[in-house]
Formats: structure tokens, C-alpha cells, sequence
């Protein structure tokens, strides 16, 4: 089996117990919808939305609003229709199962892409200039993006399977937004409780919540292997050094 089936099979369990696939607390995602202030009747798109917990949040902070969630993955968009039909959502979120860089859509007053800069050829710059696209004059964009907190160590690069150059610093991602004719209305990092619960719910405690459950597995040895890189290659390399920054732009 190879390395991409085994982190498969370690993730395809436990996604339920993420409110979010991104390293954010229920207090800053407040805060991140307060920033963003969709009005009333608002027209708001995720891309690479997951299941669209934060799409809906926004749409249920904006009477009459409307969310667009663009997400590739079918057990994330089947979990999303499942939340928005229990959340009474269901006329008011829809899930196109497109890739981010090819949907159409565009007078959006919100767009919002958390992580998801990597499904755009160009990367973080290409994904700006859609997202600046997406929006009316005067709309608002929701940018979550990677940046190096301090210099990466071999330790690090290695645990994140990354080179220098696939990040820059804080300020150069908000130089990037400002080149994409966007302006920073409020700029905030995961910070590091928000890291250390992501990873223990997701990449490495979805890993290890299977192993514990399948002592017998015939691929239990090499998912625990797995778990342990991943374990030791964030504790030991990237933690404190790769930041998580969620930017609130106007156009």
C-alpha cells in the first residue's frame, strides 16, 4: 500500500469530530465572522469549503444570505448537505463538486478560501486574484493562507515534506493580497492551542483513533509508523514554525 492509501485510510475516519479542517477555535471563527460582516440577503461563496461549517455560519449570521460551498471531496460535501439539512439550511446552501480554479461565479458580496490556495495553478497569487474577481465592488474576501513563523529548520521542511520557498513571512502574504487589489480590514493567526488541537484531532489523532481500533489490522503496523512520523515530524519540526493567517480583505 502506498504512502497517499495509508494517510487515506487514516483520515477517512474521524472527520466528524473536526468542527473544521483548519487549526481554529470557536472564539476566533467568531470573530472572523464579525470581520466579515455579511449583510442581510448577502451572496457568499467558499471555495474548498470542506463540509461548509463556516459557510453556513456565515449565512446564519445574515438573514435571507445565500452560500456557494465549491469542494471536490464527496464525503465532505455529503457530510455538509446532511449539517445543512439538520441546521434547516437546505434552501440556503448548495455544494458544487467542481475544482475552486474552474467554478464560475462572480458579484459574490463574500468569498472565502481557508487553506485552499494550492487548488489554483499559481498558488496563493492566482487564488487572491479569484477570490478579488469573485466579489461585487465594495465585497469582502476571507483569505486563510500558510506562512513561515520564523526561519524553517531541515527538522521542519522535512516533517512538512515542503521547501523554503513554498511560504514567505506574514507581511509578505499581506503585500500579496494588497497586489491583488485587496485592502486588510483585520488580519489574525491560528495560534498555537488552535495548532496543537488541530493536529490532535485530525492529521495525527484521526491516525491514531484507527490504530487503536484495529489492533488486528494487517495494515495497523504501518499506520502506526505513519502516525509516529507525523507526530514526530510536527513536534519536532514544524510546530511554532508553520502559521496559519486568516485575512479579512476588502476590494
Amino acid at each position: 500500500m502506498s504512502a497517499d492509501e495509508i494517510r487515506a485510510l487514516m483520515s477517512a475516519p474521524g472527520n466528524d469530530r473536526l468542527t473544521w479542517n483548519t487549526p481554529l477555535s470557536e472564539e476566533h471563527a467568531a470573530q472572523l465572522i464579525a470581520a466579515c460582516a455579511p449583510v442581510p440577503g448577502a451572496r457568499i461563496a467558499d471555495f474548498g469549503s470542506g463540509w461548509g461549517e463556516l459557510l453556513m455560519r456565515l449565512v446564519e449570521a445574515a438573514p435571507g444570505s445565500t452560500g456557494d460551498g465549491i469542494e471536490t471531496d464527496p464525503e465532505a460535501v455529503a457530510r455538509g448537505l446532511r449539517l445543512a439539512g439538520e441546521r434547516g439550511l437546505t434552501d440556503r446552501v448548495r455544494f458544487h463538486e467542481v475544482p475552486a480554479a474552474e467554478y464560475q461565479g462572480d458579484g459574490y458580496d463574500l468569498a472565502v478560501s481557508i487553506g485552499s490556495s494550492h487548488a489554483w495553478p499559481g498558488g496563493t497569487s492566482e487564488a487572491l486574484k479569484a477570490l478579488r474577481a469573485a466579489v461585487r465592488p465594495g465585497g469582502r474576501v476571507l483569505f486563510g493562507d500558510g506562512f513561515w513563523e520564523r526561519e524553517p529548520s531541515p527538522e521542519a521542511l522535512e516533517g512538512l515534506g515542503a521547501e523554503p520557498g513554498d511560504f514567505g513571512s506574514l507581511l509578505e502574504l499581506i503585500r500579496q493580497a494588497e497586489a491583488a487589489g485587496l485592502r486588510p480590514v483585520q488580519v489574525t493567526v491560528a495560534d498555537q492551542r488552535e495548532w496543537d488541537l488541530f493536529e490532535s484531532a485530525a492529521n495525527i489523532g484521526r491516525g491514531e483513533r484507527w490504530a487503536l481500533a484495529n489492533p488486528g489490522h494487517p495494515l495497523h503496523a504501518a499506520v502506526t509508523e505513519a502516525v509516529d512520523a507525523r507526530r514526530t515530524g510536527y513536534y519536532g519540526g514544524y510546530r511554532g514554525t508553520l502559521g496559519l493567517a486568516y485575512l479579512v480583505l476588502s476590494t
